[in-house]
């Protein structure tokens, strides 16, 4: 598995799991679900970084 594929791990399963191709039709929506899991992720950081 190299570097971007782990980035994009959590868009791909979700993609996966709602029986659409990641890779093609459903590249918006990969690109979605990774950006809403990342915005929580960091925002958590920082909050308890702040905090």
């Amino acid at each position: 598995m190299s570097l971007s594929e782990a980035f994009l791990w959590p868009g791909t399963k979700v993609c996966e799991r709602m029986g659409v191709n990641p890779e093609g039709e459903a590249g918006l929506l990969r690109w979605l679900v990774n950006t809403l899991v990342y915005l929580v992720v960091c925002l958590t950081v920082v909050w308890i970084v702040m905090v």
